[in-house]
């Protein structure tokens, strides 16, 4: 491999010479060899501050931000945002708390692939590319940005595709009456249309909670530069540069007005993590309703069918099992750790600066990006074939001993549990035993029980 020799204030260095880190980036990536890179999420999101940062200092200090550096900055900028970058961030998570090193590895890119394209060395990765900035006030802002951005491109999509799917499901099954359960145990009557129904409006209300949550997101950091005063920018550049990135994304976003709290809180990442938090539990709660419902295919509740994707067993031979339901619980509980992780580390935060921002917002992301693809494969390989057994549910509907409940203001509370109680140690329909029982005659009890009523 060739190398160049870059400088920085601690001396000299050798950086492989096809890529566009610098010296910094070349320490952090020598001194750090722990786990995953640093989320491309955030890389992107980067490459939007900086651009918007150069764009408001040459509104503000043209002096210093001229039209040339404008527009090289400009082009290298949008070569990350575009995506064609990417393989010259090496950093990892686990680094320094503030994300300083990923900061100047997007300095040290933009500087160097900008002086590349114009040809000559006229931007520096600190004077320029950083100018109005600090690693303090730019990483969590990146954060922000990424949060919101990935919840907008990638859940949102995937959420609404499973609540479509619902409705449909729910269509199609309008009238079809099955045995409610609680408590693993039998209960009143329900449609299937309805039990969806309750599935698809957890969802819709996780979806109003997470969208609620975003707003305290598109409050921005940058500006309070290293603890919150604003040191080294122009007057006006927070407000500016919030202007910017909300034209560059389409987002509203606006500078956070205590700057201070911007640096050393985390809890609006902690409280959108909530909210999807609260996605994981309920689909959680739903793959596994599904997998009790389609549980057999023979000894277990069979209510429902759902597809037949891949063989189950090594050795029980035409064994399917519900993976796609096991694959989205597996994901719930991972984002229920990643909540763990999250506000232990929100928590963290030391006088005007929290330094477990990397990973807050690595699992964040990990959390919204497992929730969208996981919910895009439950639903195309899942819940779109799910299929009503009508008459397993009709079988399971009348051979419930709760439709006494129909009964109880004809015969009283403690009468209809004795129907319960002689039928289930008769092996009696509810009928004979009320009959036995002497409660109603058949006439009475044939213009009471109405199982289709009960719903």
């Amino acid at each position: 491999m060739d190398y160049r020799i870059e400088k920085d204030s601690m001396g000299e260095i050798k950086v492989p010479a096809d890529k566009y880190w610098g010296a910094q980036t070349e320490r952090s990536r020598q001194n750090f060899k722990i786990g995953e890179k640093m989320p491309k999420e955030i890389v992107d999101a980067f490459g939007v501050l900086k651009l918007a940062a150069a764009r408001a200092n040459f509104t503000l200090v043209p002096s210093k931000m001229t039209k040339e550096k404008l527009d090289a900055i400009e082009k290298a900028a949008d070569e990350i945002i575009n995506g064609e970058l990417y393989d010259h961030f090496p950093l990892v998570v686990y680094q320094t708390g503030s994300g300083t090193q990923s900061n100047m590895n997007v300095n040290e890119v933009i500087a160097n692939r900008a002086n590349e394209i114009v040809g000559k060395k006229l931007l520096h990765p600190n004077d320029d590319v950083n100018m109005s900035q600090s690693s303090n006030d730019t990483f969590p802002t990146a954060m922000h940005i990424s949060a919101v951005s990935t919840i907008y491109k990638k859940l949102y999509p995937s959420l609404n595709g499973l609540i479509d799917a619902f409705k449909v499901l729910e269509k199609e099954n309008e009238g079809v009456i099955k045995s409610g359960r609680t408590h693993l145990q039998d209960a009143t009557p329900i449609s299937f249309s309805q039990e969806i129904s309750g599935w698809r409006a957890s969802l819709e209300r996780d979806y109003e909670m997470i969208d609620s949550s975003l707003d305290p997101l598109k409050n921005l950091a940058l500006g309070a530069t290293a603890v919150g005063t604003g040191l080294n920018a122009p007057v006006g550049f927070d407000t500016a540069v919030a202007k910017e990135i909300a034209s560059i994304t389409g987002v509203d976003y606006r500078t956070e007005k205590n700057k201070f709290h911007a640096l050393t809180s985390k809890g609006e990442l902690v409280f959108a993590h909530g909210a999807l938090k609260a996605l994981a539990s309920d689909l959680m709660k739903i793959a596994n309703d599904i997998r009790w419902l389609a549980s057999g295919p023979r000894l277990g509740l069979g209510e429902i069918t759902i597809p037949e994707n891949e063989p189950g067993s090594s050795i029980m031979p035409g064994k399917v099992n519900p993976t796609q339901c096991e694959a989205l619980t597996m994901v719930a509980v991972q984002v229920m750790g990643n909540d763990a992780t999250i506000g232990i580390a929100a928590s963290q935060g030391n006088f005007e600066l929290n330094v477990y921002m990397p990973v807050i917002i690595n699992n964040f992301l990990e959390s919204v990006n497992l929730l969208s693809s996981a919910i895009t494969s439950f639903t195309d390989n899942c819940v779109c074939g799910i299929k009503a057994n009508r008459q397993k549910m009709k079988d399971n509907l009348n051979n419930s001993l709760m439709l006494v409940t129909a009964l109880s203001p004809h015969i009283g509370y403690e009468n209809a549990a004795r129907v319960v109680h002689l039928a289930f140690g008769k092996n009696l329909t509810l009928k004979e035993a009320t009959l036995e029982l002497g409660y109603l005659t058949e006439k009475e009890f044939d213009i009471y029980f109405k199982p289709e009523e009960m719903v």
